[in-house]
Order: C-alpha cells, then sequence, then structure tokens
C-alpha cells in the first residue's frame, strides 16, 4: 500500500509500471538497457479515491492525464531501473498530495483610517518638497 494522506491509500496493483530505453549519455548501457520508467495510474476506475478527490486531481493535474483518465509520470533521472522505478513512486506520491492538499482562504484585512491618514500626510509633504525644487527663472 502507498500511503498518500493519513486517509488515503492506494495498493500496488492499481498502479502499472512500462520501461523504455532512456535517453541522454551514458553511452554503450543507455542503448542496451530499459532503464526509463513510466508509472501509470487509473483516476477515472480507481476504488480508492472518492469521486470528489477524483474531480480534484483532474482539475489540478489535467495536463498530465490521458483521454482515458490514466495518470502517467516518467522518472529517468538514474541508471537504474529499481531506482526509477522508486523515484516514479515517491514523485507519484509527492504529486497526489499537493494536488489533494486544499488551500486556505485568504483572510481579507482593512488598512486602518490612521494608516490611510499617515499615507496621505507624507504624499503632501513630499509633493511640497518636490514644487520647492524647481527653480522659477523668468526669461523676461
Amino acid at each position: 500500500m502507498i500511503e498518500i494522506t493519513p486517509g488515503i491509500h492506494i495498493p500496488f496493483s492499481e498502479i502499472s509500471f512500462t520501461f523504455s530505453r532512456s535517453s541522454g549519455p551514458g553511452g554503450q548501457h543507455v542503448n542496451k538497457v530499459n532503464s526509463r520508467v513510466t508509472l501509470w495510474f487509473n483516476l477515472r476506475t480507481s476504488p480508492s479515491l472518492s469521486e470528489s478527490q477524483k474531480a480534484r486531481l483532474f482539475a489540478k493535474l489535467s495536463n498530465r492525464i490521458n483521454n482515458q483518465g490514466q495518470l502517467w509520470l516518467v522518472s529517468c533521472s538514474h541508471r537504474s531501473q529499481t531506482v526509477n522505478r522508486q523515484a516514479a513512486i515517491l514523485r507519484f506520491v509527492e504529486l497526489l498530495r499537493a494536488a489533494l492538499q486544499r488551500k486556505r482562504p485568504r483572510q481579507r484585512t482593512m488598512v486602518s483610517r490612521a494608516v490611510k491618514a499617515r499615507r496621505l500626510t507624507a504624499k503632501k509633504i513630499r509633493g511640497r518638497l518636490k514644487k520647492g525644487r524647481v527653480a522659477k527663472i523668468d526669461y523676461d
């Protein structure tokens, strides 16, 4: 079981992996080993998530979900397939945790009357200072 949050657990049976050759440097090793890991998780048919959680994930992670409702992640930063698999699972957990977390609504605040008055007096003082700086030249 993969623990996303204390109340949400996803069994390994709902996750599948595909392996392919990784790109980038590595010489002969990269040409013969399938070390790139793609993690697949079907959001649409998952019994582990409620409908509201699924809707939230579809809204937040729409760029990572295909037409069949499958969420996919790719990990190819390591040379080992097992390390890439573990990295993909960790990223999957972090991604779901961040997408399911609700932001607190912003608490609106008001600027006090005294602060507004101080700002306006400071502006008036500054304006008078600038006005006094201008040299008045009479060309007549």
